[in-house]
């Protein structure tokens, strides 16, 4: 039964988050409260305790010694051992579940027989209270687990079709903030460097092409540069490449990940041109390497912890009595501004006309 508000209206679904705001302390301290966890003082969880009743708040099923499985997929693993993005994800998910008492049980997934098999575990398993799924968003796999009758949250990827929750950084708007910086700066041909593949990486090329679209600016294909996989040493080769064969016709460079963005600053000076004086490379993730780059990596900052500890907190949300719809979650990303990103050269000012000059530039 829904409570009533004003006027006979619906009370919004009172939170977690409300609990923690109205005792002046974190969630995960409300979180470690009402589940009875270890680290909080008795007289405030008793405050905590009594501030949840009162807000009418639905305290979901004990949750400290539940089980939630963690399935990654092969990308995710390449990941964390390659630029570390999974390994911070990683790290704020095992600090949240750590706090909440909650035990997180990895298990790698290659295809959807090995998924099948996973689900089918979790299901015959009372202590585990649901899945999340890590770079995990396949179609196969989205719809493999559609009638699971337990939470699945996406974690760094998207369903469409939302079918899960799932939480994310807010990646086109993250890639458009980057790319309209650039064009404050003077750029107006900014190729974008790409490892194709994943929905969350695509939403990068699409805001990539919002902010050129949205200045009158060409976000045509020859603009795009794709490489097999995510090593610096391929994103060098692309750039090379693409310079020997038609010259340097753009004056910035934004990369979907900082692993692509040192490679391009590798290919860049093997060719011969300077950062950020001939050609401004921008990142995506922050990664904390990015700041001893020579030069430093401006990059666009992706809140890797926040996306970990959020999607165990969501999971968590729906074993109260009243299940919620599936939602998503996008975290805002934020410009680090370093030393790799500058004013465009003075001689490609002016649009196309200048293309032809700048190709014959060494």
């Amino acid at each position: 039964m829904v409570s009533e508000g004003k006027r006979g209206t619906p009370s919004r679904r009172v939170r977690l988050e409300d609990v923690a705001a109205q005792c002046g302390v974190s969630v995960s301290t409300a979180s470690r409260a009402l589940a009875n966890a270890k680290g909080v003082r008795p007289d405030l969880r008793a405050t905590i305790l009594e501030t949840a009743r009162r807000l009418n708040y639905t305290v979901p099923t004990s949750i400290a010694g539940r089980k939630v499985i963690l399935a990654a997929s092969s990308a995710a693993m390449l990941d964390y051992v390659r630029n570390q993005f999974t390994f911070y994800v990683l790290e704020g998910l095992a600090e949240r579940a750590k706090s909440l008492g909650v035990e997180v049980i990895s298990r790698a997934i290659a295809n959807t027989a090995e998924e099948a098999a996973l689900l089918a575990d979790a299901r015959a398993d009372d202590g585990v209270v649901g899945c999340l799924f890590l770079t995990l968003d396949d179609e196969s796999v989205l719809t493999l687990a559609s009638d699971f009758d337990k939470p699945i949250v996406l974690v760094n990827g998207d369903d469409p079709e939302m079918r899960h929750s799932s939480v994310t950084p807010c990646n086109r708007s993250a890639a458009r903030l980057a790319t309209e910086h650039l064009i404050a700066q003077g750029h107006e041909r900014i190729l974008f460097l790409m490892r194709r593949g994943r929905r969350t990486i695509e939403r990068r090329y699409e805001g990539w092409q919002d902010a050129l679209r949205a200045h009158g600016l060409e976000a045509s294909a020859d603009l795009v540069v794709d490489v097999p996989d995510w090593l610096p040493e391929l994103a060098a080769e692309a750039i090379t490449q693409r310079i020997a064969g038609g010259g340097r016709d753009f004056t910035a460079i934004l990369a979907a990940g900082d692993s692509l963005a040192v490679g391009a600053m590798m290919g860049l000076e093997s060719a011969g041109l300077g950062v950020p004086g001939d050609v401004s490379v921008m990142g995506m993730d922050d990664l904390p390497q990015a700041a001893f780059h020579n030069p430093p990596l401006s990059t666009m900052h992706i809140p890797m912890r926040e996306i970990g500890a959020a999607a165990l907190d969501l999971l968590l949300d729906d074993l109260g009595s009243q299940r919620m719809p599936p939602r998503r979650i996008e975290f805002a990303c934020h410009i680090v501004e370093r030393q790799s990103t500058g004013p465009a050269p003075a001689d490609s000012r002016g649009g196309a006309k200048h293309h032809a000059n700048l190709s014959n530039r060494p």
